[in-house]
């Protein structure tokens, strides 16, 4: 499945999100940042809401942000499928898990390069969605890092020994080279290469990479 960026995503905003969320992805992919957890900041949860009327898609909200409680209230007025917060960003992972379950959205739990399945594990049998950081969470473009491909790997690898029920997402850097590295995924976060490209081309790539 693919999850579309609109972090960099031309203007008009809405008229290009209306346009991608009618191509063959899965979501739309919100990333929210807050200049506190990360250095950058994107737009605020008014000007989100009123692009994310045009998305034909469900959503799939990515928090980027330290005061992760606030967000959740704000963004789940969206009634997305998934919101995922990091892993680093809290103090209580459980509480913050049941706080997103309460409201009926799928749990998604996110972590940086640096952060090992070995400190995530015993939350993993909570969660509908593990993303995996192929970046520094922050800013789009830059270059994927091969170590995540592990992680991956040994995520698959647990939740088939314990029947585990998550989803694996991966984000960062993903294009038509580097989708191949991470084939045990299930979802595929891709900005730049499709936003900055004809995206229905762009899309079909990923996708014929992904089933061969």
């Amino acid at each position: 499945m693919i999850s579309a960026s609109i972090l960099d995503i031309k203007d008009p905003k809405e008229l290009e999100v209306s346009k991608l969320s009618r191509l063959g992805i899965d979501y739309i992919h919100l990333d929210v940042m807050d200049g506190i957890f990360v250095e950058n900041k994107t737009m605020n949860y008014s000007d989100h809401a009123n692009i994310v009327k045009y998305a034909y898609k469900p959503l799939d909200v990515h928090l980027m942000v330290s005061n992760v409680k606030k967000y959740i209230d704000e963004y789940s007025k969206l009634k997305p499928e998934f919101i995922t917060f990091h892993f680093e960003a809290v103090s209580d992972v459980t509480s913050i898990i049941n706080y997103i379950k309460n409201l009926g959205i799928k749990v998604g739990m996110s972590i940086k390069p640096s952060t090992t399945i070995e400190e995530i594990q015993n939350y993993l049998k909570y969660l509908d969605l593990i993303l995996v950081m192929s970046v520094e969470p922050g800013r789009g473009g830059q270059k994927f890092i091969s170590s995540s491909i592990k992680k991956i790997e040994t995520l698959k690898e647990i939740r088939e020994t314990n029947d585990y029920n998550y989803l694996i997402e991966v984000d960062g850097g993903i294009n038509d080279e580097t989708i191949s590295y991470v084939k045990d995924a299930d979802i595929y976060v891709a900005g730049n290469y499709i936003v900055k490209n004809d995206y229905e081309e762009a899309i079909n790539i990923l996708k014929s990479k992904i089933n061969s």
